[in-house]
């Protein structure tokens, strides 16, 4: 959360309640909650991208404003992003809240690939100039779930999203069961899971070739191995656990969950080739990574050298790869930025930043006359969101 002009959010808070059983005033939000763990249960209103519990909703919100923003919702405009392929009913519900319970004068709900596809375009290094900057693919990873949204000038083609059940958690929780299976580590589960939260985010890498790292790190240690620090003191040796663990993104079979083994790359093809062909090399030329968890090490790297294999391999089934005009292999470009973290908030901070954003929100009055329905209608595109 954070003001509209800023570059980076003012606040970051994990989505978490803690309350306690028929006590609706003794409850803790975000960072907060998680350290009241062991005397509260513990809520989460959104899970894969989606509301739950619009009553906890409405209570995180309340401690966004008044406890960190420090601010009064009646005087400002509100600029929120929605998850693709989300209901119009939740929209809705949003809208209920924002102008009933907080009253705020303006609002506008923003799709969040075009707000990444803004911030990439906000970093000079991200793209050439002469591409379109509003169409791109979407990569969009954080800790519940991984979208891949093709967006061709500012729409999103909804036919073609696909959302993936693996992502920051799933990378976390893999890790710690690496960290759990060593006989020199004893730690309770509380603890396991801190310490392999802070190596995901502090010492992961993505790999080009796992094999030739597992005999790398068998011929020089040094090279891979890092010295760790555990919050009681105790100190140990991180090895194959830095590249193993990002590794599920490209081979999703390791974590032993049968129900989802497509590798990343292979998703973002079948995503692009199912949309309309006279976009396709636009999106293939613009694939923007968003979120925490494709900000490990070489991610990007990675993802474009397996993604054009597949292109120059589908390609070799139809015709002789070396006899194919240069200009009919698409070019394939995976653009990683410094707004990568946070883009989807830094596209919005750019968004409200702009004299015409007014024109595009929603007001109270047109709230109090037509409902909350108004927000099935997208003033910037001018289309229905549905």
């Amino acid at each position: 959360m954070g003001y509209a002009g800023n570059s980076s959010p003012q606040f970051v808070i994990p989505t978490t309640i803690a309350t306690r059983p028929k006590d609706d005033f003794d409850f803790y939000i975000g960072d907060e909650a998680q350290q009241a763990s062991k005397t509260h249960s513990l809520h989460y209103p959104i899970r894969h991208g989606q509301v739950e519990s619009w009553d906890l909703m409405e209570s995180y919100w309340q401690h966004c404003f008044f406890r960190h923003l420090r601010c009064d919702p009646e005087e400002h405009a509100v600029l929120l992003t929605e998850p693709p392929l989300n209901a119009p009913e939740n929209r809705e519900f949003t809208a209920e809240i924002m102008f009933e319970s907080f009253n705020v004068p303006q609002l506008y709900i923003g799709v969040q690939a075009v707000l990444a596809l803004a911030a990439s375009w906000m970093d000079a290094r991200a793209t050439d100039k002469t591409d379109n900057p509003l169409t791109g693919c979407v990569v969009d990873s954080g800790d519940g779930v991984t979208h891949i949204i093709p967006v061709v000038d500012g729409y999103a083609i909804g036919s073609a999203i696909k959302h993936v059940p693996l992502a920051g958690r799933e990378v976390t929780l893999f890790l710690q069961q690496l960290l759990r299976d060593r006989p020199d580590i004893k730690l309770s589960p509380e603890d396991s899971m801190e310490a392999a939260r802070r190596i995901k985010e502090d010492q992961c890498y993505v790999c080009p070739d796992l094999p030739r790292e597992f005999l790398k790190l068998d011929q020089d240690p040094s090279k891979i191995v890092q010295a760790f620090e555990l919050g009681n003191g105790t100190k140990l040796d991180v090895g194959h656990e830095r590249f193993l663990a990002p590794e599920l993104f490209f081979n999703p079979e390791m974590s032993g969950n049968g129900s989802f083994t497509t590798p990343l790359p292979t998703l973002v093809d079948d995503v692009i080739q199912a949309c309309p062909i006279d976009c396709r090399r636009g999106l293939y030329r613009n694939i923007v990574l968003s979120g925490g968890s494709t900000m490990f090490k070489d991610f990007g790297k990675r993802m474009q050298r397996d993604l054009k294999s597949i292109v120059e391999e589908r390609l070799s089934y139809t015709s002789n790869l070396d006899a194919v005009n240069k200009s009919a292999v698409p070019q394939v470009n995976v653009v990683a930025h410094q707004n990568q973290r946070y883009a989807v908030w830094c596209g919005g901070s750019l968004f409200a930043s702009m004299d015409s954003f007014p024109a595009y929100c929603h007001t109270k009055a047109e709230y109090e006359e037509f409902g909350p329905s108004i927000c099935r209608q997208s003033r910037v595109f001018g289309s229905l969101l549905c």
